[in-house]
Parts: structure tokens; C-alpha cells; sequence
């Protein structure tokens, strides 16, 4: 799902943010202050994208603590990285990065790494790896929305970052417990679900999470989010048609060649390969070469199918 500008756009808008998710993930070195500014009119963060010119590669986000750009054990630098699909050269990236941004920027002493995943099961490399990358990686605080998410009593704001990992199903009951508290995080809420729920109108939305329909109206700000959200939503909805077409070509395909190799397949083995995801289709397309039987394929949809 397209939701990095999302993310960016709320740590963007609400930088303090970061101290919050720290709390949350057990990271922070001494007790934290609620959410909100030290003395009025300051902030304890600001947020920026960094680019690491060598390489030509802009990181997700840095959020600088206000007062020093060196950081505090109890204000650090934070390095924020929202990774939320599957790539197997994640960690040796990260190490990468974060040793570079460290030589260009020999004035951090206190440096935080947050990494933002939809879960754990996500394949981010291989768990052995490098001593030297190791040491760098073993500092890292990794962040699950899902774990985040079964948390009681969230704070509105970590409740937000949850509602791209969230069940359809839940999507609305934790929209509407974060617009209750804070109704000013609308403009946040709104182009998530049109993202997520990208069926439904502006209005059906402000509906769904009980937003009065004149809300939104008068924010330049909300409306250009908004728009965004739906736009997304629209990609994101001709992004799973073109999938689904894909994944039912490849099965009619899969089927034939089974069926040629493998003799008739069962009505339950058949249904069996076509439940199987894309991914695992294409994996069965190319195994199926060295069939030589029902008993291969057999072992195959054991060992790879459940």
C-alpha cells in the first residue's frame, strides 16, 4: 500500500511524535513527559529528510532534537526508516546508512534507530549476518504496528500509526476511539481510509467515522490530503485488479501443465492450487518442471501450501 507519504506527512506535522512511539517500544532512558512541547511555543523535535549525497539515497526521516544536534541519552537523534514490504537487503542498507550518516554528521552523539514494520514476519535479510553489521544493527529498535496496535488504552496518536496495518474490520471502531479524543487528527484519519477503503466517497468516509460533513471543508491542508488519499486509493484498487488478473492467468496456466504432467488433478487439489497466492504460483511454475508425478506434486503443496 502506498502509505510512506502518509507516515512522512505526520511526522512531518507532528514531530514529537517520535518521543511517543520511543515510550511505546520501551526505548526511552528515562520517564517521558506526555506528548507536547517542554515550555510553550517549543518543540523537543524537528523533522527533515536527509540526504546522504555520496550514495545519492534520501532516508525516510531524521527528527533532530530542538535544543542541539548533537542529541541527549534522553533526547537522541532519531533515524526513522518505515519499512513495509519485504526486501531482503533491508538490514545490510540500514547498517550501510547508518554508518554513513554517522561520518557525515560527526556531530551526533546520541543516536536512536527506529525501524517501523507492518510485523515481524516481514523478510527484511538474513538472520546471520556480518559481525561488524551486526554490532550497528543490534541497536536498532524495531517497531511493529500489529504488536502496537493490540496495545490497550493507545495514546490517539499511536493509535493513528496503526490504521494502515489494521483489519479492515477494525478500521472503523479505532477511527472513530481516535477522532473522539482528537478530532483534530481528521485530516490525518480521512486519507488513510480512502486509502484503505478506496470504494468509498469523501462523504460515505466522514459517515463511517462520524465527522461532520462541513469538517474538513474550509483546511486547504485537509483537502489537498484528502485528494491524495482518494488518488492513492484509486491506484491501489487498480494495483489488486491487475494482481488478481495475473494470479488467475498464472493458476489456468499452472493447471494445464499440471494436468499434462501430473495426470487429472482432483477437484480438492485443484482448488487447493488456486488458493495459492501469486507469489507461491509463480514458485509452482517453476517446480513443476521436474515433476515426474502426482507424488511430486503431492510433496510440493505439502512442503510449500500447509
Amino acid at each position: 500500500m502506498p502509505t510512506d507519504h502518509w507516515f512522512y506527512s505526520l511526522f512531518q506535522s507532528t514531530p514529537d511524535l517520535i518521543a511517543l512511539l520511543l515510550q511505546a517500544a520501551g526505548a526511552a532512558t528515562s520517564p517521558s513527559p506526555p506528548l507536547g512541547p517542554e515550555s510553550p511555543g517549543d518543540q523537543l523535535y524537528r523533522f527533515e529528510a536527509v540526504e546522504l549525497k555520496a550514495v545519492n539515497h534520501r532516508l525516510d526521516g531524521v527528527l533532530w532534537p530542538q535544543r542541539g544536534p548533537a542529541g541527549t541519552a534522553r533526547r537522541p537523534v532519531v533515524k526513522l526508516e518505515l519499512q513495509m514490504q519485504r526486501d531482503t537487503r533491508f538490514k545490510h542498507r540500514l547498517g550501510a546508512q547508518t554508518l554513513r550518516f554517522l561520518q557525515l554528521h560527526p556531530e551526533v552523539r546520541h543516536l536512536r534507530v527506529v525501524v517501523v514494520v507492518p510485523h515481524r514476519r516481514l523478510n527484511l535479510g538474513p538472520a546471520q549476518l556480518p559481525r561488524e553489521l551486526q554490532l550497528v544493527l543490534d541497536e536498532v529498535i524495531w517497531i511493529s504496528l500489529e504488536e502496537l496496535g493490540q496495545q490497550e488504552e493507545l495514546d490517539p496518536l499511536l493509535n493513528l500509526l496503526t490504521l494502515p496495518v489494521r483489519r479492515k474490520a477494525e478500521l472503523q471502531e479505532n477511527s472513530q476511539q481516535i477522532l473522539k479524543r482528537r478530532p483534530d487528527l481528521a485530516p490525518a484519519v480521512v486519507p488513510i481510509l480512502m486509502q484503505r477503503l478506496h470504494t468509498f466517497s469523501l462523504e460515505q468516509i466522514m459517515v463511517y467515522v462520524n465527522i461532520p460533513t462541513d469538517a474538513l471543508r474550509h483546511s486547504r491542508a485537509a483537502q489537498e490530503l484528502i485528494e491524495e488519499g482518494r488518488l492513492e486509493g484509486r491506484q491501489e484498487g487498480r494495483r489488486e485488479g491487475r494482481q488478481q488478473g495475473e494470479a488467475l492467468g498464472e493458476v489456468k496456466a499452472i493447471l494445464r501443465l499440471l494436468n499434462h504432467r501430473c495426470g487429472p488433478l482432483s477437484p480438492a487439489t485443484t482448488t487447493r492450487i488456486q488458493a495459492l497466492p501469486l507469489e507461491q504460483l509463480e514458485a509452482l511454475g517453476l517446480a513443476l518442471l521436474d515433476f515426474s508425478g502426482a507424488d511430486d506434486l503431492a510433496a510440493w503443496l505439502a512442503q510449500h501450501a500447509g
